[in-house]
């Protein structure tokens, strides 16, 4: 019987049959656990530097993540490309081009580690001087950056593969394969940081270290699911049909990224102005955040899979009803999430730092954001319908208006208007309500494009 149950996890789920809600659960909940177990790579890097360091490595960890994301958009739009048309490869049953789409994704994120490292690594402390990173932490968020871009490989990696075995309805391998990752990356980051005195370097490097494990973790599980496709050096070796759709389809979600990605770049600059306590006190946001989020990423992701396969095999009433049946959930789970961030916010926050001053600017933070989440439960689960379906273009176009359009204007805005002698940079407040804004603003457009419905003719020919 238990063996039976463990075959049953471990095996790709086939989403175009059965209830769809619980399609939907099934495979959400390893996503959730997993979606935790990632958070807590950087949460556990928050709490070694701010325990163990002090508030200002802390701040150099958040001035590093936004440049941070912005290297990992090519292995985001890969991921995005590849998980599309493995879904809806193999809710067609279409063998070969399965096998095809996922030997060349292993190809092409290859090749973006290479240039990345290449183009990337002489700009990093240039840049860091461009945002207007204080000088106090700029030399620990160079270590940062310098020791995760070489070890780009890794976490590139493990974000293709896991997205192919999402795309193939496995999403409990890639959360067993994270939580041993994730174990390891706790126990080498206090190990570095508390024994050996490595610095924020040396959390860079046991993410770095953890993340490779997981992605050679995935790739031994790929070679053994010979029954659903064929792994080889046959199918890596760069087909253009196949190439062309991974980037068709996958640069709107890396693009998407990457516009996410610089507008958080931009309002950092921002940010670092108000000095070393607002950059910690938004570490510790970030860190929160990251949870809040993870229902509404985890749904977005399940969506797109379900969408996927649920197109590969025509079956386009069952992706609408399952589209207002995933989206409910979420709302759902981030309604909740939302009133223990309310309830318990300072609680939490005093995990990161056992400064009050810092603790009471966070969770005030905090509390501007939270009804924030239930807006974004609804734009990734729609969103993750659309790119399901093929249309990965509507999704960045409406990125690109709520960052570019509404957030950025917004903060650079409020923070002008609100100028005074004693605040020569203006309220700090400019930052979480330029973000709430572009949520809602967010949910809004994405609910009105969901509607209209141009999405249910891009699936993949």
């Amino acid at each position: 019987m238990k063996s039976n149950i463990f075959k049953k996890l471990y095996a790709p789920v086939d989403m175009t049959v059965g209830t769809p809600w619980k399609s939907i659960l099934w495979f959400t909940l390893p996503m959730i656990i997993g979606n935790i177990a990632q958070q807590m790579y950087s949460t556990v890097d928050s709490i070694v530097v701010g325990r163990y360091i002090g508030d200002n490595a802390l701040a150099a960890v958040g001035s590093s993540t936004p440049i941070l994301n912005m290297l990992l958009v090519l292995f985001i739009g890969i991921s995005a490309g590849a998980n599309v048309m493995v879904s809806q490869y193999f809710g067609a049953k279409n063998r070969e081009s399965l096998s095809y789409t996922i030997g060349n994704a292993i190809t092409v994120t290859a090749v973006a580690c290479l240039l990345l490292i290449a183009v990337a690594a002489p700009l990093i402390r240039p840049f860091l001087e461009l945002l207007n990173t204080p000088d106090s932490i700029i030399d620990s968020c160079a270590d940062y950056l310098m020791i995760s871009l070489v070890g780009m490989a890794g976490m590139g990696y493990y974000n293709i593969l896991s997205g192919i075995l999402r795309g193939l309805g496995d999403s409990f391998s890639a959360l067993v394969y994270l939580l041993v990752a994730t174990v390891i990356n706790i126990v080498l980051d206090i190990f570095f940081v508390a024994s050996l005195n490595m610095g924020v370097g040396g959390v860079a490097l046991a993410t770095v270290i953890a993340q490779f494990i997981s992605s050679i973790l995935c790739v031994i599980k790929l070679s053994s699911m010979r029954e659903n496709f064929d792994f080889g050096f046959k199918y890596m070796k760069p087909v253009g049909k196949f190439v062309k759709t991974i980037v068709r389809i996958g640069l709107p979600a890396g693009l998407t990224q990457a516009i996410f990605s610089s507008a958080m770049i931009v309002v950092q600059s921002l940010t670092n102005q108000f000095g070393e306590q607002f950059i910690a006190a938004n570490v510790v946001v970030m860190r929160v955040d990251g949870f809040a989020m993870m229902p509404n990423f985890s749904f977005g992701t399940a969506m797109t899979t379900y969408a996927g396969q649920n197109v590969g095999a025509g079956k386009y009433d069952r992706v609408i009803k399952g589209a207002k049946q995933g989206a409910l959930m979420a709302v759902m789970c981030s309604a909740f999430i939302t009133l223990v961030i309310l309830v318990l916010g300072k609680y939490i926050m005093s995990i990161f730092t056992e400064t009050t001053a810092l603790v009471e600017l966070s969770y005030y933070i905090m509390t501007i954001l939270a009804v924030g989440y239930i807006a974004v439960a609804i734009t990734q689960s729609l969103s993750g319908v659309m790119r399901g379906a093929g249309d990965t273009m509507t999704p960045m176009w409406i990125s690109l208006i709520t960052t570019v359009v509404i957030r950025v204007p917004l903060a650079y805005g409020i923070s002008y208007i609100t100028r005074t002698a004693e605040l020569p940079i203006g309220r700090f407040e400019c930052i979480p309500v330029s973000l709430l804004c572009s949520w809602v603003m967010g949910s809004v457009i994405t609910f009105v494009f969901y509607k209209i419905g141009k999405w249910k003719n891009k699936a993949i020919k």
